[in-house]
């Protein structure tokens, strides 16, 4: 007896939407996504389409029409909750163009609930188009099979961010004069978390000194090498979901 054919297909493309999903809904799909849908997908009538909408979960939608510019899908099928998120925060100092872009995909494929732009004395960044971040964001979150999309903080300031931290949130930063072993820190501290990451240049000894006089503060090392900034902040959310995330538990 043949196998029955897995459904949707794994090749089945897969895309955001702002407006919730619900069982039954017409979704007129246009602009970019449809370009990418209709021309770069193929997609035909009757073709499905992975819809997710950080809220709902993720669905199966149907194509009824397909145009030259725009097309119809139909949601039909609730194909699994909304995930639950590992609660990790990402700080990080933003760096240049290109690398700070890669820095928020790996964030999100990594499972990073929240991702919190710091200024920092010696950052050579001084802003950011948070709307690119976000269209990153977004791809990554399409490309890696997540339900829910992390959120993208308003960038702030370093002593406005140790002002305002919460009591009963660990954070761990890349202190680059040595720290704990990351794996162990991370494990003995259950719990909501955050990674602090600084600038290329790292944290002026003014800044480390207000961070350390946070009692919430638990430096870390990275291994024996100088990372970059993006490379630190992969290095330390990898083993913080190894020690304390959503990577000790088995993939359903």
């Amino acid at each position: 007896m043949p196998a029955t054919p897995a459904w949707p297909p794994d090749s089945t493309p897969r895309l955001f939407v702002e407006e919730p999903l619900a069982q039954g809904q017409m979704l007129r799909i246009d602009a970019a996504q449809a370009h990418y849908l209709i021309s770069v997908m193929r997609v035909k009538v009757d073709g499905p389409v992975r819809l997710f909408d950080n809220r709902t979960g993720e669905w199966i939608g149907i194509a009824r029409e397909v145009r030259k510019r725009d097309l119809t899908l139909e949601v039909t099928e609730n194909l699994s909750p909304r995930e639950p998120v590992p609660d990790l925060w990402l700080c990080a100092a933003p760096i240049k163009k290109g690398r700070i872009d890669w820095l928020i995909e790996k964030a999100c494929e990594l499972g990073v609930d929240r991702v919190v732009p710091v200024f920092t004395r010696r950052a050579v960044v001084d802003r950011l188009n948070l709307d690119r971040l976000n269209a990153h964001m977004i791809e990554a979150a399409e490309q890696c099979g997540r339900t829910a999309l992390p959120e993208l903080a308003e960038p702030m300031k370093l002593p406005a961010l140790l002002r305002d931290w919460p009591d009963n949130r660990a954070l761990f930063f890349a202190d680059e004069a040595g720290g704990a072993n990351a794996l162990e820190a991370m494990a003995a501290h259950a719990g909501p978390a955050a990674i602090l990451i600084g600038p290329e240049g790292g944290f002026d000894e003014e800044e480390r000194a207000a961070i350390k006089a946070l009692p919430q503060a638990v430096g870390i090392a990275l291994g024996p090498r100088i990372l970059r900034a993006d490379t630190a902040a992969a290095a330390a959310v990898s083993l913080w979901m190894a020690a304390a995330g959503d990577w000790r538990h088995p993939m359903g």
